[in-house]
């Protein structure tokens, strides 16, 4: 998540966000009080400007709890902050991004959940997660969500995520990508990432971009729904023309083309 430059919040901020939600506690973090003192040989307090004072580079992170679930945001003011990763794909986001104008948090499922982190249940509790923070911070700009290497602006994040949350579509522009490939077709980038396959519409149907985007996307929607492909399935398409999806023979794509 990118923050204006100065603006990633502290641990009053998060604490502040955490009490204004009841379904979401503080199972891990700093203590309230976050200005750490120096201790004399005598006894007496010797107490620091600020914490860390420059240049400090310790982690300071939160284990966030949401239904069961816990979360980690890292990179909590005025400890270090994640490194602003670079995105191929914009979406309602034109800034130029650098370190210089931004600086970012991480949030992302904890530890324990590794085994089942990429399970839909943990990722939509994640994207409502990101979705309560966008609301409670003004200062959030936008999210970068790496596995479709995507820049996503704010209120279009808020706005497809939320959609998505309460019954709508997937956000197929997003929280995946589109890329033409060498041959013309049209592949995803980052569907990977909830299925285990990309999508590839073949060049006979991805003539028109547009029109082969908006295809993709209904198909995108419907795989992450039942998960990845084992055999071939068909497909009616909105000009009412039949589809095949079938998986390539090492299983890592799903082909789309005309029956």
């Amino acid at each position: 998540m990118l923050f204006a430059s100065g603006k990633r919040p502290d641990p009053v901020a998060i604490r502040d966000f955490v009490s204004a939600l009841r379904s979401v506690s503080i199972s891990h973090g700093p203590p309230a009080d976050h200005s750490p003192q120096l201790v004399a040989t005598k006894g007496e307090a010797i107490a620091r400007s600020s914490f860390g004072g420059a240049g400090h580079k310790e982690d300071v992170w939160f284990e966030l709890l949401l239904h069961g679930l816990t979360f980690d945001l890292r990179g909590v003011a005025p400890g270090a902050g994640e490194s602003v990763l670079e995105a191929e794909f914009d979406y309602d986001f034109d800034e130029p991004v650098s370190s210089k104008r931004f600086e970012a948090v991480h949030l992302a499922p904890g530890q324990h959940l590794a085994g089942g982190a990429r399970s839909l249940p943990v990722m939509r509790e994640l994207i409502a997660l990101a979705c309560e923070m966008i609301r409670h911070f003004d200062d959030l700009a936008a999210v970068v969500w790496k596995p479709a290497s995507s820049l996503i602006g704010r209120r279009y994040f808020e706005s497809v995520a939320s959609a998505w949350l309460e019954g709508g579509p997937f956000p197929a522009l997003g929280l995946t990508s589109f890329k033409v490939t060498n041959d013309g077709a049209l592949q995803t980038v980052g569907l990977d990432y909830w299925t285990g396959q990309e999508l590839r519409i073949e060049p006979s149907l991805s003539s028109d971009k547009i029109e082969a985007t908006r295809l993709g996307a209904r198909i995108v929607n419907q795989l992450v729904i039942s998960g990845k492909l084992e055999k071939i399935e068909r497909f009616v398409a909105p000009d009412r023309s039949r589809l095949i999806l079938q998986p390539s023979s090492n299983g890592k794509l799903v082909r789309v083309s005309h029956e």
